[in-house]
């Protein structure tokens, strides 16, 4: 017998043995003793662990969620179409998780991880679980470099830094989605990575978010995770999760991620649809007493790392729609405890034109204004400081309106700012504001392209700087 030919035997058998082992490794299985509303309880999985994905035998998966002496609830990753009484389960000893590759970016996945916007399967290298201990203080390093909205409002007087958490809280209707999606296109040629989550949206509403980050070019660095409102509660309740889990892929990579929940409202309600129907007991609202743990465990893992950590950062940008303004209820004053702070949107200013409210000295000087506007309704006779006062506070207030998907480069920023604090616009009708602006930034461009470039170079503005753009504002307006 040829040598050829007896290690083409030996491999043979060797691998005859291997399958053997498999075959004969005994699988835990347990048996559905009940089964209804995306929720099964087994009987017979006792070394199954909170989190575990578990296999019934039509294909559908489940996630264990409630760890009984004798019985173990899962909810249903999908249809409990064919599944009754005594139908099979078995342990997959896997915790939930997504696929993860670069190939992600620029696609629309569901909360499982898999591609639902028609453009074929992905291939992935990793698996990330969607559940994940957040980064301990040791590995981080303290927020010092910006992430840019282009919303003069925000920039100008709360800057977000990388690895923040910032919340934007509202009415529904007030803008909250337009902020974060324009901050998502502001990131262009900013080598940050966007995810968009949609969570209990209509799926209409994700279409149109998706058209509109594909005609801004912002699809060639973002991700969008949807749980659209007719996906089942357990679905809901995990894309943010998964968002997430993607966001740490990238972030284990170095990069910056900037990551949107929307909104988390609707996710709580998921959870606490869940709950329910594992019979947990219902706490404040009707929520479940580890309400405030689920959004701290997910809003936990945005950070910024060190660097030998691999000095990625994850921001957040958590949506929270409140009814009538009421940031007092259950679920807005968690999250608010939770974040590092938060942009509210309020529906009179919305109606008035204001979107957003704006909380330097230009924060001193909206605050002041809005406080005068009160006073003056009733007065007639106003002395100089007065109107001074109310005239600059007309004019900045229409300096912060901003088109949708039109954020503001740093430079623009910088230079209507300072024109801003300066004065210069004081003297210009309110109903002209517009136009001037856009004719400065054109004079700037053409004639000062040196400042622009020392702006976007430099990040830093120094006196020197400050009094060229004053001279150069002071110029165009002769």
């Amino acid at each position: 017998m040829s040598n050829m030919n007896q290690n083409d035997i030996i491999s043979v058998l060797k691998s005859e043995i291997q399958d053997y082992e498999i075959k004969t490794t005994i699988k835990e299985t347990g048996t559905v003793i009940s089964i209804g509303d995306g929720i099964a309880t087994v009987y017979g999985l006792d070394n199954a662990m909170y989190g575990e994905l578990v296999e019934f035998e039509t294909g559908v998966r489940g996630i264990v969620q409630n760890l009984n002496r004798k019985t173990i609830g899962c909810v249903l990753l999908g249809s409990d179409y064919g599944l009754k009484e005594g139908s099979k389960v078995v342990r997959t000893q896997k915790r939930a998780g997504v696929p993860v590759s670069d190939k992600v970016i620029g696609r629309v996945l569901n909360a499982l991880g898999n591609p639902i916007d028609g453009k074929g399967a992905i291939e992935t290298n990793e698996f990330y679980p969607i559940e994940n201990e957040a980064a301990g203080v040791c590995t981080r390093k303290p927020v010092t470099v910006p992430l840019q909205t282009g919303i003069l409002a925000i920039d100008s007087m709360f800057p977000i830094g990388r690895g923040q958490r910032e919340l934007i809280i509202g009415d529904r209707q007030t803008g909250k989605t337009s902020i974060a999606i324009d901050t998502i296109l502001n990131q262009k040629g900013q080598d940050v990575i966007c995810i968009y989550v949609a969570i209990g949206q209509k799926a209409s509403t994700v279409a149109k978010i998706v058209s509109t980050l594909t005609k801004h070019g912002a699809m060639e660095y973002s991700v969008v995770v949807s749980s659209s409102a007719s996906d089942l509660a357990p679905l809901q309740y995990i894309a943010p999760y998964s968002g997430t889990a993607i966001a740490e892929y990238f972030m284990n990579q170095g990069k910056d991620v900037l990551i949107v929940y929307d909104d988390l409202s609707k996710h709580a309600v998921a959870y606490r649809t869940m709950s329910l129907l594992l019979e947990r007991s219902p706490g404040r609202e009707a929520y479940p007493g580890d309400v405030f743990y689920l959004h701290s465990r997910l809003l936990e893992r945005s950070c910024r790392l060190d660097d030998k950590y691999g000095g990625g950062s994850i921001t957040a940008l958590p949506i929270i729609e409140t009814l009538a303004g009421d940031v007092s209820a259950y679920i807005p004053t968690n999250v608010i405890s939770i974040t590092d702070g938060q942009i509210f949107l309020e529906s009179e200013l919305f109606f008035a034109g204001v979107r957003p409210k704006a909380a330097g000295s230009l924060r001193i000087d909206l605050a002041q204004y809005r406080e005068m506007e009160v006073f003056t309704q009733f007065a007639s006779d106003l002395d100089k400081t007065t109107k001074d006062l109310l005239d600059h506070g007309k004019h900045l207030i229409e300096l912060l309106k901003q088109p949708l998907s039109k954020p503001l480069s740093l430079h623009e920023q910088v230079i209507l700012l300072v024109t801003a604090n300066n004065r210069l616009f004081n003297d210009v009708p309110v109903k002209d504001m517009k136009s001037f602006r856009s004719d400065l930034m054109d004079y700037f461009r053409a004639k000062y392209n040196n400042i622009i470039e020392e702006i976007d170079k430099s990040k830093v503005l120094t006196d020197e700087l400050i009094n060229e753009i004053i001279k150069a504002a002071k110029e165009f307006k002769k």
